[in-house]
């Protein structure tokens, strides 16, 4: 099923959401909650010519809907879906956005905007009933590009960044992610038709497109859609594809070889290096943000390892660097974020969310590359090991590698006297 309104059109038929506002409670058995159930294929706008398909479930739970945006293998939960009057709300609140439509029969007509309002937001469109991502014409793929790829981003400037892709196909199905040395671009949708290539994502922030085309060689080259332009791309394929040792590329300065910190919690009050609940343990130390989708795939990783691990002698700490720093916000966001993930450890405020705000709040680091980034501190307070990035549950095998590492290195220091 294609969409064929003009955006033009689309966002005379939404204004009115504007002026809407959302209402938490339960829905309505005798009306949208016979009709908002099931699977659903949405298309963004992204700008004239340009439109990113993403997919999203709607489960009853009792009372409320339960929404899922999903992606490849991925379902990732929303929260429970709103309702008012005829239009319907859908929570993004880990990036304080909401998707925002009118309800007419099996289609939706809507909006992704920001929770405060602020900006013209995205268009979008849904249909239920599409289990499919992208619009297939029955052409055969021109080949299997399953593999690893050696990937070069061109970026402003001509600077070059150089990425790892990794590519899973089956028939025209074609599932995909992109590593850099900051991280995984998570779970990429799409497939492939003779040449062409296409994938997409969506979570809740703004959707992402890829679009790219196999070469007589064998290669891809491509681009990142976004709202303004594209970033190319070239991918070669190579099973010995890798990134820079993630171990080596944030370091301590010269003259030192521990990380003190004082930073206050939601609460506002300090928690530091020196507090006695750290006293001769084993210490994690993650820098992140709350924003940062990388981090809350470490935060998926690491609050249940804490709990099966934390009475061995090990400690965890999350050192947040927000957007908005506000008491009121970081209350907000803290609460929210440990909530989602069932934090059982602290999470602190070390300052806005810029690489140079956390060597400032951190003058013991020389450098710093990526949300996130783990620290491993010994019983003595040293720091033996700094892990740049994070490499999620996308990457497969990579992932699984930075389990087994995390797990041999805190192995190795709790068994230090």
């Amino acid at each position: 099923m294609k969409f064929v309104r003009q955006p033009f059109l689309l966002f005379i038929s939404v204004m009115a959401l504007f002026a809407s506002g959302s209402k938490a409670g339960v829905y309505d058995p005798s009306t949208l909650s016979t009709v908002l159930p099931g699977k659903w294929r949405g298309v963004f706008h992204l700008r004239p010519g340009v439109e990113v398909p993403f997919n999203f479930e709607i489960r009853p739970s009792g009372k409320a809907l339960e929404v899922y945006l999903v992606n490849g293998d991925e379902k990732f939960a929303t929260g429970n879906l709103n309702i008012s009057g005829d239009s319907a709300f859908i929570p993004l609140s880990l990036f304080d956005n909401e998707l925002a439509f009118a309800v007419d029969g099996n289609r939706l007509t809507g909006v992704l905007r920001r929770v405060d309002k602020r900006g013209s937001g995205t268009l979008f469109e849904a249909a239920k009933g599409g289990n499919f991502r992208f619009i297939e014409t029955g052409t055969l793929p021109v080949k299997d590009i399953s593999g690893r790829y050696d990937v070069v981003f061109q970026q402003a400037g001509g600077k070059e960044e150089k990425a790892v892709g990794i590519f899973r196909q089956e028939g025209n199905r074609l599932q995909a992610t992109f590593l850099r040395v900051t991280g995984d671009s998570r779970y990429l949708d799409g497939m492939i038709e003779g040449r062409d290539i296409a994938l997409s994502s969506f979570i809740g922030s703004g959707p992402v497109y890829y679009k790219a085309t196999v070469q007589e060689d064998g290669s891809i080259k491509g681009e990142i859609v976004t709202a303004r332009g594209g970033q190319p791309f070239v991918a070669a394929l190579n099973d010995k594809a890798s990134l820079p040792d993630a171990y080596t590329l944030t370091r301590l300065k010269k003259e030192t070889s521990s990380l003190q910190f004082s930073f206050p919690d939601a609460k506002g009050d300090l928690v530091s290096t020196a507090d006695q609940r750290f006293a001769g343990k084993v210490l994690v130390v993650t820098i992140g943000g709350t924003w940062c989708p990388n981090c809350m795939d470490e935060a998926a990783f690491l609050a249940p390892w804490y709990e099966k691990n934390r009475s061995r002698g090990v400690e965890v700490v999350a050192l947040q660097y927000e957007r908005d720093t506000s008491r009121g916000n970081v209350k907000k966001v803290f609460d929210r974020f440990s909530r989602r993930y069932n934090l059982k450890y602290p999470l602190l405020l070390g300052g806005v969310a810029d690489k140079k705000a956390v060597t400032a709040s951190l003058p013991a680091l020389d450098n710093f590359l990526s949300f996130p980034t783990t620290l491993f501190i010994d019983r003595k307070g040293q720091v033996r090991k700094i892990h740049t990035g994070f490499s999620g549950p996308a990457t497969g095998a990579e992932y699984g590698k930075f389990i087994h590492e995390f797990n041999d290195t805190v192995n190795e220091l709790l068994a230090e006297k």
